[in-house]
């Protein structure tokens, strides 16, 4: 800023005295009248201003350094098209520029996006370490399709009043076109039996909607369906669930012509089959310690409807007992056995002595449901060898063992695992150590699968299929020992779960069965099976339709695995092996940046305006713009994008202007005397 300084010639005090002299003489003179005293003290006081020597003071001003930020792309959307590449050919071009100019310095960021979080490039301009006060502006080197624009300018782009620019140079030749396919709804659970709806969408992105698209739905390894849709217009999909456990559905709407890519015209939808609440009937023998265990475990799970009987009193036995005190109901054996049996999910026979309880027919009709699907478990302990077994019933024919009349072996033992038992779900990583049980049947013939042995490594638990239907068959009566912590108890509680679910065909519980899952880019292969090795290796269907043979290798009891490498590539991956299926989907880690795959200026371009900086297609190699210093005036022009240049103090240095210089004092002494003279001349002629 300027300012005023003097540099006598003389000292102050001379200056002072004389001007002190000088104005009272000339007051004087000017009183009396003297002719020409008023030019000669206007020429005196002329003379003491030079000797004070007056000077005006001027900053010394140099350009100040400038700091431009250039922010590079490199989110997942800048794969396509190679607009990569056009965008690191760009950077290099502004930063071999910017060497070559003065005092301006680039610092290049680089953004890597995805991850779930889309493209955030000005939080990168917000974290940009850059030295205060010399921020010029930003060049971001983009496709346009930012996640983080704000509504307005950051405060970083004001300087004292004054807009930075900001100019965007975007990858490729124009707006483009996309299609991408969107779910707007879809359920995480269904009823096994019923159908899930959902409801998708087609979006044509850059062009107008209403335009005709096929969809393809594809179930699990199902044959593909064609959906008829148009674009901009919902449409609900109704997709049957046939099993439970995950349901996955892959929709792939055709390709617009001319669109980015075809990457998000795909959408996977996982939904859960679930069981409707399921129907449990438990008739149970005479009390026991275990049907209290029973009770509490099917109790515990919302999901179960549980129908509970326990016989009292067989009908031939008579203690004089009021039948109202024995019952709080009757018990409905035709109800229960034969008009509504195959309602019911699972049939449990705890401790039960039929002894004329149930008519023939009725057990019939029992083994005639496991043969049509359903689900049996008995629970055996020594009225399995007294008159009235089930052994000498139509259930004979299903039952996994037989029990001698002499087949109650009391001792102390502790339930092991058979060799199938370390193989099989419901078993084989049960926690350990167990605790003793102290009674169990020992059987004279069995089939089925054992998975533990009891007292002389007899069958005590033994599962069987029969028909489409399943047995299980539990040779104790002492499972609830473990419940009250005898010798450290043991896993009843889960051992019963299990059981019970794989009776109702829980998918995670078969002996036999293939999963596959897909975790960072790998797909993971798990075969569970009931052999000791595998006959033929899995077959593996890509994406694209590509069959590939993938040998499984041995983890031990009964686990085979192996692994792939899916390189990114999304869809379904189906594996198949022995007869069993098993599909995976790579699920988008970026599905925010996947959401629109166009270049464009949409975004981008009214923050650039409102800074007073370009908007810029990079076509060709060519068209990257210079950089340019501006002094003042406009920011960008035809082929070039400027930065405004600032001009700081230098230090201690400034520029002095004499405001009275010798010239001027000494030509305006010498005409104020003279006007002096020539006045005092004229009076005297008068």
């Amino acid at each position: 800023m300027n300012h005023l300084t003097f540099m006598p010639l003389i000292p102050v005090w001379t200056i002072a005295a004389a001007a002190g002299i000088v104005t009272l003489i000339g007051a004087y003179a000017l009183l009396r009248r003297v002719p020409g005293s008023l030019a000669r003290l206007l020429a005196l006081l002329l003379v003491l201003l030079w000797l004070s020597g007056p000077r005006l003071s001027q900053p010394v001003f140099e350009p100040a350094p400038q700091d431009v930020l250039l922010v590079v792309d490199h989110s997942p959307s800048m794969a396509l098209r190679n607009r990569l590449d056009s965008a690191e050919k760009a950077a290099a071009r502004l930063q071999e520029e910017a060497r070559s100019i003065p005092g301006l310095t680039l610092h290049t960021v680089t953004v890597q996006g995805g991850n779930g979080h889309g493209t955030r490039l000005f939080d990168a301009i917000d974290q940009a370490d850059l030295p205060p006060g010399r921020f010029s502006g930003t060049v971001l080197v983009t496709d346009g399709m930012v996640h983080d624009a704000p509504a307005n300018l950051p405060s970083l782009f004001t300087h004292e009043k004054n807009t930075l620019p900001l100019h965007v140079l975007l990858t490729g030749k124009g707006e483009e076109t996309d299609r991408r396919l969107r779910v707007l709804q879809a359920p995480p659970y269904a009823l096994v039996g019923k159908e899930a709806v959902m409801r998708v969408i087609v979006d044509d992105l850059g062009v107008p909607s209403g335009q005709p698209v096929t969809l393809t739905l594809r179930q699990g390894d199902e044959k593909p369906r064609q959906i008829p849709a148009i674009s901009g217009q919902a449409v609900d999909l109704s997709v049957p669930i046939h099993r439970p456990g995950e349901t996955l559905v892959t929709l792939t709407a055709a390709p617009l012509s001319g669109e980015v890519s075809p990457r998000n015209n795909t959408a996977i939808v996982r939904i859960n089959g679930v069981r409707d609440r399921l129907k449990v009937l438990l008739v149970s023998g005479t009390p026991n310690q275990g049907e209290r265990i029973w009770r509490r475990l099917l109790k515990a799970d919302p999901s179960v409807d549980l129908v509970h009987f326990t016989i009292l009193r067989p009908p031939d036995k008579d203690d004089g007992t009021p039948l109202s005190d024995l019952a709080l109901i009757p018990f409905p054996i035709k109800e229960l056995f034969q008009d509504k049996i195959k309602q019911f999910d699972l049939i449990i026979l705890d401790g039960f002595h039929n002894a004329g309880i149930l008519p023939q027919d009725y057990l019939a009709n029992i083994a005639d449901y496991v043969r049509e699907g359903g689900g049996l478990l008995l629970t055996a302990g020594p009225e399995f060898t007294q008159d009235g077994t089930l052994q000498d019933t139509p259930l004979a024919d299903i039952l996994p063992a037989h029990v001698p009349s002499n087949g109650v072996v009391n001792e102390r033992f502790v339930p092991a695992l058979t060799q199938a038992g370390r193989r099989h779900p419901v078993t084989a990583d049960l926690p350990q150590p167990w605790g003793p049980w102290y009674r169990a049947l020992a059987s004279d013939s069995s089939h089925g699968t054992p998975l533990l042995a009891g007292p002389g490594n007899q069958p005590l638990l033994v599962l069987d299929t029969v028909n489409k239907g399943r047995v299980a068959l539990l040779l104790s009566d002492q499972l609830w020992l473990w419940s009250r912590g005898e010798g450290g108890g043991g896993p009843q509680a889960e051992l019963l779960k299990r059981l019970s679910h794989w009776l109702m065909k829980e998918p995670d519980l078969e002996e036999n069965q293939l999963r596959a899952s897909i975790n960072d880019n790998t797909l993971h292969i798990e075969r569970h099976s009931d052999s000791e090795r595998l006959a033929t290796p899995a077959l593996l269907t890509t994406p694209d339709g590509r069959m590939i043979s993938v040998p499984l290798k041995p983890s031990g009891n009964g686990l085979f695995t192996a692994n792939a490498p899916t390189n990114g590539a999304e869809g379904l991956w189906v594996v198949r092996q022995d007869g069993l299926t098993a599909v995976a989907a790579q699920t988008t880690r970026n599905a925010l940046e996947d959401a629109d795959l166009r270049a464009t200026a949409t975004i981008l371009s009214p923050l650039s305006a409102k800074s007073e900086g370009a908007t810029s297609w990079l076509g060709s190699d060519t068209s990257t713009p210079q950089i340019r210093q501006v002094s003042s005036g406009s920011l960008s022009g035809s082929g070039w994008i400027g930065f405004p240049r600032q001009l700081v103090p230098v230090a201690s240095s400034s520029r002095l202007t004499a405001l009275c210089p010798s010239w001027l004092a000494l030509g305006g002494t010498l005409v104020l005397l003279f006007l002096s003279w020539w006045r005092e001349g004229q009076l005297r002629r008068r």
